[in-house]
């Protein structure tokens, strides 16, 4: 919790009880149903809540927003965005059943209410969303077929309505192979010093056409 409290100083404290509950309920969860690695388990709290919320050092949801987290494994992104900005509504899919139910009793136990999980494919969820996010699901070549049809047309963010993208490594290949337009990249090394997010980026690819 120190190093949440000193990259998210303004969190409530309702917030603040609800990101300490979630190491306990991932271990809990974990030795029933195998949503996050082992080696990770330990270091939930930077390798998969943090790491989450490197959106949100690039995007800050505005109320009303409504985001599509697609493949959201054992909620994550979602979980620790739909925390972190409570007016905002997030629907989190994944095409495997026992990780939703994971991403809903988590939720249920620390009182998200702006939040849904569905056991859903990313190609049948209907709807439109300001953003689609994610978390290094597949190459973006594949990626932004699944998503292109579900972004709301009005924009009022900072960002273009788009895809938010926590993705590691050397990626100029995959964007160039993607032949998508208007790609920004954003280094979490800029925002969070610890090793692990050197290589982290945020790939932002706003709505096409």
């Amino acid at each position: 919790m120190k190093n949440l409290l000193r990259y998210f100083p303004e969190l409530s404290e309702k917030q603040k009880e609800q990101f300490s509950q979630l190491p306990d309920l991932y271990a809990e969860w974990n030795d029933k149903i195998n949503v996050v690695s082992r080696k990770d388990i330990e270091n939930l709290m930077e390798r998969h809540v943090i790491h989450s919320l490197g959106i949100a050092k690039v995007q800050t949801f505005k109320p009303g927003t409504e985001v599509l987290d697609v493949g959201t494994g054992g909620g994550f992104p979602g979980i620790p965005l739909a925390i972190l900005f409570p007016d905002s509504h997030f629907h989190l899919v994944d095409s495997i059943g026992k990780k939703i139910k994971v991403v809903n009793e988590v939720a249920s136990t620390i009182g998200l209410t702006n939040l849904k999980g569905e056991h859903i494919r990313a190609e049948q969820v209907k709807g439109e969303y300001h953003f689609v996010v994610s978390r290094a699901v597949t190459r973006l070549v594949n990626f932004y077929p699944w998503v292109k049809d579900k972004f709301k047309k009005q924009s009022n963010h900072q960002h273009k309505n788009g895809i938010l993208y926590l993705k590691g490594g050397d990626l100029a290949e995959e964007l160039k192979e993607s032949k998508l337009k208007r790609i920004k990249s954003y280094a979490l090394s800029n925002y969070f010093d610890e090793e692990f997010f050197e290589t982290k980026q945020v790939i932002y690819v706003p709505a096409q056409g």
